[in-house]
């Protein structure tokens, strides 16, 4: 005899749609997405400080990647400054010129990416974030330690978006884990950042306006570029990431929720279907 199997069976099948329910949530509130923007910083890569007014420094600063100005000509300070690496030093010219040019563009990119997660008024210090865009409407603050979580892809970025400025307090740091790279973190900032102290930040710092670095605050892996205003430093460490993707002159690729948005509907439509299939008929001894 036959028996039909079909609607008993429901409830089976779907608790099957449960694992992928799961997941689909997990997509959209994880905050790391699949589909990628490409930020490209240009001939602004190759530039481990670049400002638009003026360059200075005190102290024994130590420089790994280009120094440039432009519109603006003043840069002081070199030496007791170094750079290494047989970078060098760009006073206006053609091509501060052009890695302004290229700032702006990236900058502007920067800005345009899609908002995922908004932390206005949340202290950075003490949070462990995923790769994403995250942005403050005002200004942002860093009092301690931010760890960024890559998830085991090298690949991943993570872009901020800080409508104002952008302050850290005294030794605190930007630390990485699961594979997060410092060359894939981009804080795009409305108008001027302050390292504190003894800081040891991490990841393209992109100003509007200035950058200022405290005594013996770092930037690893990172760049110091100020699109308007002045760059100061006082003895402080920076080095550009010489493994940066994305473009001749270093960017990254930065999530967007589109293609995850499709992959979890893909999911969702291949669960109904597969809950919706005809009954089938078993054949009984």
């Amino acid at each position: 005899m036959a028996k039909e199997v079909g609607p008993s069976s429901a409830p089976h099948i779907y608790t099957k749609l449960i694992p992928i329910s799961y997941l689909v949530c997990a997509l959209f509130s994880s905050g790391a997405y699949g589909a990628t923007l490409a930020v490209d910083l240009g001939t602004a890569g190759l530039f481990a400080v670049l400002a638009g007014s003026t360059v200075t420094n005190t102290g024994p600063t130590t420089i790994t990647g280009n120094v440039g100005v432009s519109p603006g000509t003043a840069i002081t300070g070199f030496p007791p400054a170094s750079i290494g690496g047989g970078n060098t030093i760009y006073s206006a010219g053609a091509v501060a010129l052009q890695a302004q040019s290229d700032l702006t563009t990236a900058y502007n990119s920067v800005a345009g990416a899609a908002c995922s997660n908004v932390l206005t008024g949340q202290d950075l210090g003490g949070q462990t974030l995923l790769p994403g865009t995250y942005c403050f409407t005002s200004s942002a603050q860093l009092t301690g330690t931010l760890t960024l979580d890559g998830l085991g892809d090298s690949a991943s970025a993570f872009l901020f978006q800080i409508g104002s400025s952008l302050n850290t307090a005294s030794a605190s740091a930007v630390s990485f884990i699961n594979d997060a790279q410092s060359g894939n973190v981009f804080w795009q900032v409305g108008s001027s950042a302050t390292l504190g102290t003894t800081t040891a930040f991490a990841g393209n710092l992109l100003a509007l306006t200035s950058i200022t670095l405290d005594s013996g605050a770092s930037l690893d892996c990172g760049r110091a570029l100020a699109r308007n205003g002045a760059v100061a430093m006082d003895t402080n460490t920076i080095a550009i990431c010489s493994s940066s993707t994305g473009g001749p002159g270093g960017g990254s690729d930065v999530p967007e929720p589109a293609t995850f948005a499709l992959l979890g509907a893909g999911l969702l439509l291949f669960g109904l279907r597969h809950a919706r299939r005809k009954p089938r008929h078993v054949q009984l001894p």
